[in-house]
Protein backbone atom coordinates (compact mmCIF):
# COMPACT_ATOMS: atom_id res chain seq x y z
CA UNK A 1 0.00 0.00 0.00
CA UNK A 2 2.95 2.11 0.90
CA UNK A 3 4.75 1.88 -2.38
CA UNK A 4 1.69 2.41 -4.58
CA UNK A 5 0.43 5.73 -2.34
CA UNK A 6 3.90 6.78 -1.65
CA UNK A 7 6.38 5.80 -3.99
CA UNK A 8 3.64 5.81 -7.05
CA UNK A 9 1.15 8.20 -6.96
CA UNK A 10 2.83 10.87 -5.18
CA UNK A 11 6.73 10.46 -6.64
CA UNK A 12 7.96 9.91 -3.05
CA UNK A 13 10.11 7.27 -1.77
CA UNK A 14 7.77 5.57 1.21
CA UNK A 15 10.70 3.36 2.92
CA UNK A 16 13.03 6.83 3.34
CA UNK A 17 9.91 8.57 3.87
CA UNK A 18 9.09 6.26 6.69
CA UNK A 19 12.29 6.38 8.79
CA UNK A 20 12.38 10.33 8.69
CA UNK A 21 8.80 10.02 9.51
CA UNK A 22 8.87 7.55 12.50
CA UNK A 23 12.26 9.43 13.81
CA UNK A 24 10.27 12.80 13.67
CA UNK A 25 7.57 11.16 15.93
CA UNK A 26 9.90 9.73 18.39
CA UNK A 27 12.16 12.92 18.75
CA UNK A 28 9.56 15.94 18.21
CA UNK A 29 10.67 19.25 19.61
CA UNK A 30 14.02 18.04 20.89
CA UNK A 31 16.54 20.44 20.42
CA UNK A 32 19.02 18.30 18.45
CA UNK A 33 17.50 15.19 17.49
CA UNK A 34 14.23 16.38 15.80
CA UNK A 35 13.47 15.90 12.16
CA UNK A 36 12.39 17.45 9.42
CA UNK A 37 12.26 21.24 11.12
CA UNK A 38 15.22 21.43 12.32
CA UNK A 39 15.56 23.40 15.45
CA UNK A 40 19.10 25.98 16.52
CA UNK A 41 19.47 28.51 18.74
CA UNK A 42 20.08 31.41 16.70
CA UNK A 43 23.26 32.89 18.61
CA UNK A 44 24.62 29.61 17.55
CA UNK A 45 23.60 29.65 13.33
CA UNK A 46 27.17 30.36 12.66
CA UNK A 47 28.80 26.94 13.91
CA UNK A 48 25.66 25.20 11.55
CA UNK A 49 27.01 22.97 8.75
CA UNK A 50 27.48 25.54 5.82
CA UNK A 51 24.79 23.56 3.53
CA UNK A 52 22.43 23.88 6.68
CA UNK A 53 23.53 27.77 6.70
CA UNK A 54 22.70 28.27 2.84
CA UNK A 55 19.17 26.17 3.30
CA UNK A 56 17.94 28.65 5.89
CA UNK A 57 19.41 32.07 3.57
CA UNK A 58 17.51 30.75 1.11
CA UNK A 59 14.56 29.18 2.70
CA UNK A 60 12.26 31.76 1.68
CA UNK A 61 13.65 31.17 -1.98
CA UNK A 62 12.95 28.00 -2.67
CA UNK A 63 9.55 27.55 -0.67
CA UNK A 64 8.02 26.37 -3.97
CA UNK A 65 10.72 23.84 -4.35
CA UNK A 66 11.78 23.00 -0.80
CA UNK A 67 9.97 19.88 -0.21
CA UNK A 68 12.06 18.31 -3.48
CA UNK A 69 15.10 19.83 -1.95
CA UNK A 70 14.62 18.17 1.32
CA UNK A 71 14.06 14.78 -0.50
CA UNK A 72 17.05 15.17 -2.48
CA UNK A 73 19.59 16.25 -0.97
CA UNK A 74 18.59 15.24 2.50
CA UNK A 75 18.92 18.99 4.12
CA UNK A 76 19.03 18.37 7.14
CA UNK A 77 17.86 14.77 8.04
CA UNK A 78 19.74 12.73 5.50
CA UNK A 79 18.65 12.02 1.54
CA UNK A 80 15.26 10.04 0.63
CA UNK A 81 16.91 9.28 -2.76
CA UNK A 82 20.62 9.29 -2.29
CA UNK A 83 21.26 7.24 1.01
CA UNK A 84 23.24 9.47 3.35
CA UNK A 85 23.18 11.48 6.59
CA UNK A 86 22.48 11.30 9.98
CA UNK A 87 19.02 9.46 8.97
CA UNK A 88 21.09 6.33 7.75
CA UNK A 89 23.49 6.07 10.48
CA UNK A 90 22.99 2.37 12.18
CA UNK A 91 20.99 1.15 9.52
CA UNK A 92 22.04 -1.98 7.82
CA UNK A 93 23.22 -2.27 4.23
CA UNK A 94 19.64 -4.72 3.73
CA UNK A 95 17.67 -1.64 5.34
CA UNK A 96 19.29 0.81 2.47
CA UNK A 97 18.82 -1.66 0.38
CA UNK A 98 14.90 -2.23 0.81
CA UNK A 99 14.52 1.77 0.75
CA UNK A 100 16.52 1.75 -2.72
CA UNK A 101 13.70 0.04 -4.23
CA UNK A 102 11.21 2.31 -3.42
CA UNK A 103 13.52 4.61 -4.89
CA UNK A 104 12.88 2.85 -7.98
CA UNK A 105 9.47 2.94 -7.93
CA UNK A 106 9.46 6.49 -7.90
CA UNK A 107 12.18 6.75 -10.00
CA UNK A 108 10.53 4.36 -12.60
CA UNK A 109 7.01 5.77 -12.26
CA UNK A 110 8.18 9.06 -13.05
CA UNK A 111 10.55 7.90 -16.34
CA UNK A 112 7.75 5.81 -17.66
CA UNK A 113 5.02 9.16 -17.30
CA UNK A 114 7.81 11.37 -19.08
CA UNK A 115 8.47 9.31 -21.60
CA UNK A 116 4.91 8.69 -22.32
CA UNK A 117 3.34 11.91 -22.09
CA UNK A 118 6.03 14.04 -23.21
CA UNK A 119 7.96 17.32 -21.57
CA UNK A 120 5.35 19.45 -21.35
CA UNK A 121 2.60 17.45 -20.66
CA UNK A 122 4.42 15.69 -18.13
CA UNK A 123 5.30 19.22 -16.27
CA UNK A 124 1.86 20.73 -16.56
CA UNK A 125 0.05 16.89 -15.38
CA UNK A 126 2.29 16.01 -13.12
CA UNK A 127 4.91 18.25 -11.93
CA UNK A 128 3.34 21.09 -11.52
CA UNK A 129 0.88 19.49 -9.06
CA UNK A 130 3.13 17.72 -7.79
CA UNK A 131 4.79 21.20 -6.91
CA UNK A 132 1.57 22.78 -5.42
CA UNK A 133 0.97 19.24 -3.19
CA UNK A 134 4.40 19.34 -1.74
CA UNK A 135 4.46 23.07 -1.17
CA UNK A 136 0.73 22.81 0.61
CA UNK A 137 2.35 20.03 2.92
CA UNK A 138 5.31 21.67 3.53
CA UNK A 139 3.31 25.03 5.28
CA UNK A 140 0.30 22.49 6.98
CA UNK A 141 3.34 20.57 8.55
CA UNK A 142 5.11 23.00 9.47
CA UNK A 143 2.04 24.83 11.13
CA UNK A 144 1.22 21.55 12.60
CA UNK A 145 4.27 21.28 14.77
CA UNK A 146 4.75 24.70 15.94
CA UNK A 147 2.82 27.52 17.77
CA UNK A 148 3.53 30.81 20.38
CA UNK A 149 3.95 29.07 23.19
CA UNK A 150 5.79 25.67 21.94
CA UNK A 151 8.51 24.33 23.91
CA UNK A 152 11.81 22.89 23.11
CA UNK A 153 13.25 20.04 25.24
CA UNK A 154 17.00 18.78 25.76
CA UNK A 155 17.88 15.02 27.06
CA UNK A 156 17.34 15.99 30.41
CA UNK A 157 13.71 17.00 30.10
CA UNK A 158 12.63 15.21 27.06
CA UNK A 159 10.00 12.25 26.73
CA UNK A 160 7.71 11.41 23.62
CA UNK A 161 5.02 12.14 25.35
CA UNK A 162 5.88 15.84 25.87
CA UNK A 163 7.03 16.13 22.77
CA UNK A 164 4.23 14.91 21.25
CA UNK A 165 1.62 17.72 23.17
CA UNK A 166 4.07 20.18 21.69
CA UNK A 167 2.18 19.87 18.50
CA UNK A 168 -0.81 21.38 17.39
CA UNK A 169 -4.26 20.51 16.14
CA UNK A 170 -5.40 23.24 13.59
CA UNK A 171 -9.16 23.33 12.25
CA UNK A 172 -9.38 24.76 8.67
CA UNK A 173 -13.41 23.64 8.13
CA UNK A 174 -15.31 20.99 8.60
CA UNK A 175 -14.88 20.05 4.01
CA UNK A 176 -11.13 20.65 4.33
CA UNK A 177 -10.26 18.54 7.04
CA UNK A 178 -12.29 15.83 5.86
CA UNK A 179 -10.60 15.88 1.96
CA UNK A 180 -7.29 15.69 4.01
CA UNK A 181 -8.39 13.02 6.00
CA UNK A 182 -8.00 15.11 9.16
CA UNK A 183 -4.34 15.20 8.81
CA UNK A 184 -4.46 18.87 10.31
CA UNK A 185 -7.29 18.85 13.17
CA UNK A 186 -5.86 15.45 14.26
CA UNK A 187 -2.38 15.38 14.14
CA UNK A 188 -1.72 15.33 18.21
CA UNK A 189 -3.75 12.36 18.45
CA UNK A 190 -1.59 11.11 15.51
CA UNK A 191 1.87 11.80 17.39
CA UNK A 192 0.59 10.35 20.45
CA UNK A 193 -0.37 6.70 18.86
CA UNK A 194 1.05 6.97 14.95
CA UNK A 195 1.35 3.22 15.07
CA UNK A 196 -2.69 2.39 16.44
CA UNK A 197 -4.66 4.98 15.11
CA UNK A 198 -5.36 4.83 11.42
CA UNK A 199 -6.54 8.44 9.85
CA UNK A 200 -9.97 7.24 9.50
CA UNK A 201 -10.38 7.41 13.34
CA UNK A 202 -8.37 10.16 14.05
CA UNK A 203 -11.27 12.64 14.10
CA UNK A 204 -13.19 9.76 16.59
CA UNK A 205 -9.85 9.44 18.47
CA UNK A 206 -9.23 13.22 19.00
CA UNK A 207 -12.37 13.40 20.39
CA UNK A 208 -12.13 10.73 23.05
CA UNK A 209 -8.63 12.82 23.60
CA UNK A 210 -9.90 16.13 24.33
CA UNK A 211 -12.86 14.51 26.76
CA UNK A 212 -10.47 12.18 28.37
CA UNK A 213 -7.86 15.29 29.42
CA UNK A 214 -10.87 17.40 30.66
CA UNK A 215 -12.17 14.89 32.84
CA UNK A 216 -8.98 14.45 34.59
CA UNK A 217 -8.14 18.32 34.38
CA UNK A 218 -5.24 18.14 32.08
CA UNK A 219 -7.20 19.53 29.28
CA UNK A 220 -4.00 22.61 28.93
CA UNK A 221 -1.95 20.47 27.78
CA UNK A 222 -3.61 19.92 24.15
CA UNK A 223 -3.26 22.70 21.82
CA UNK A 224 -5.94 23.33 18.96
CA UNK A 225 -5.84 26.61 16.80
CA UNK A 226 -8.62 27.63 14.40
CA UNK A 227 -6.46 28.34 10.95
Amino acid sequence: VGEIAHSAICLTPFLPWALSHRKHHLNHNHLENDYSHQWFIREERENLHPLIKASHFTRNLQLPILYFVYLLTGIPDGGHVLFYGRMWEGHSFKEKANAALSVVVSATTACALWSSMGTSDFTVVCMVPWLVMSFWLFMVTYLQHHSDDGKLYTDDTFTFERGAFETVDRDYGKWINRMSHHMMDGHVIHHLFFTKVPHYRLEEATSALVKGMNERGQGDMYKSIDT
